[in-house]
């Protein structure tokens, strides 16, 4: 019986750490976003943090060209750095708190969710350029 019990805590930690393990994800900064032509400086840069504000996030330092942002969620906390041109939008990781950064073997491993938030912002990123474009 005793056997038994050990034998299923054993197993029970294994299942465990696998769930744990699976949560991770490989890091890798996005694939620029086009930015659609007519549309200046200005405008991408209020497109831009209509879809970050959207989300959650806040900006915490901005300049031309570059715009800063963190998110605040529950215990975690991600920081974003988003460069512009009159071409593209480039979001690139900063750092993070409680989302199991890790580097291993020259690769970055972060919680699943990550990126998940990331795309959610491309996503409202071309949104807003789309309806910028039409005028809206």
């Amino acid at each position: 019986m005793r056997l038994w019990k050990i034998v299923s805590i054993m197993l029970a930690l294994c299942l465990a750490s696998g769930v744990v393990q699976a949560r991770k994800a490989e890091l890798v900064d996005p694939d620029p976003v086009a930015i659609p032509a007519g549309l200046d400086g200005t405008q991408v840069g209020k497109d831009i943090k209509r879809a970050l504000i959207g989300r959650g996030w806040s900006i915490t330092t901005e300049q031309p060209g570059e715009i800063q942002s963190t998110l605040n969620l529950r215990e975690h906390v991600a920081r974003i750095k988003v460069d512009y041109d009159a071409a593209q939008v480039r979001l690139s990781y900063m750092d993070s708190s409680n989302l199991d950064y890790v580097e291993k073997k020259g690769k970055r491993y972060i919680h699943s969710n990550y990126l998940g938030w990331i795309g959610f912002l491309i996503n409202d990123l071309n949104t807003n350029f789309k309806v910028s474009q039409a005028g809206g």
